[in-house]
């Protein structure tokens, strides 16, 4: 299953080519190759699709998103929460769709 779980960018780097991002608390490297430059700041939300930032959405909709994922993720036991968070954005190739 693929999730875009919205996610905080923290930090941009100079080049504006990479982002760190926060994703419930867990923090990680995003490429904003995808993105044009200036489009995403430190405090903006977006949504990444194995490991690129594909846009950047609205805090009041990225809030509302994330609240339905952590009622989602408090079913689920510690290690499941965990590959949730940092697999979410990674599709792995299905062989049959």
């Amino acid at each position: 299953m693929c999730l875009s779980i919205p996610s905080k960018v923290v930090k941009v780097s100079e080049d504006k080519t990479m982002c760190t991002v926060d994703t419930l608390g867990v923090q990680r490297d995003a490429n904003l190759m995808m993105m044009d430059d200036d489009d995403v700041k430190v405090g903006d939300y977006v949504l990444l699709h194995i490991g690129f930032v594909m846009n950047r959405i609205d805090e009041e909709e990225a809030l509302a998103s994330i609240e339905t994922y952590r009622e989602i993720l408090e079913i689920m036991d510690e290690e499941e929460r965990r590959q949730t968070i940092l697999e979410g954005d990674n599709c792995p190739e299905r062989g049959n769709a």
